[in-house]
């Protein structure tokens, strides 16, 4: 900005839009001079560099203003759980399904589990059984991918899907 560019020839463009060619550094911060506002480069990388004659106040400001609508924009993606059992009824798994459908149409991401209690640790495959057919089952109604597949931690089975 202003005296701080080291540049000796710089493209410039003034405060209407109009370009001025590549003129000197020392020029064109006297034409900024003249007009009361700043020399900023606002693209360093190119050959020669570009500056603009503005109010530097006025495009800093906007400038935040951009990056607050883009974070803004921006969409975080939750994982939302969903928890079956290995002995659950077909309506309480239509009932986890439609659920799941729920989030994954809000672009989140779906985290199936089930945690084994006691006798039920001996039977980890049959638990693995139910997350893939609560997976199908999702599967039917809306195309979805697996983030990842289903995995045992001690007595609890996971899995996550999302939305393909």
């Amino acid at each position: 900005m202003n005296d701080l560019i080291r540049d000796p020839e710089l493209r410039v463009i003034d405060d209407q839009g109009e370009h001025l060619g590549v003129i000197s550094t020392e020029k064109a911060q006297k034409i900024a001079e003249e007009k009361e506002l700043d020399l900023v480069v606002i693209q360093p990388k190119s050959e020669p560099p570009v500056a603009k004659i503005i109010n530097f106040g006025r495009y800093k400001y906007e400038q935040e203003k951009e990056a607050k609508i883009q974070k803004a924009k921006a969409k975080n993606v939750e994982v939302k759980g969903v928890r079956l059992s290995v002995r659950i009824a077909a309506h309480d798994m239509n009932v986890r399904k439609e659920k799941a459908k729920e989030f994954l149409n809000d672009g989140d991401k779906v985290k199936v589990e089930i945690i084994l209690r006691g006798r039920e640790k001996r039977f980890g495959e049959q638990a693995g059984d139910v997350i893939r057919q609560f997976i199908e089952l999702v599967r039917q109604d809306m195309d979805i991918k697996i983030e990842q597949p289903v995995t045992r931690q001690g007595g609890q089975l996971t899995s996550i899907i999302g939305k393909a």
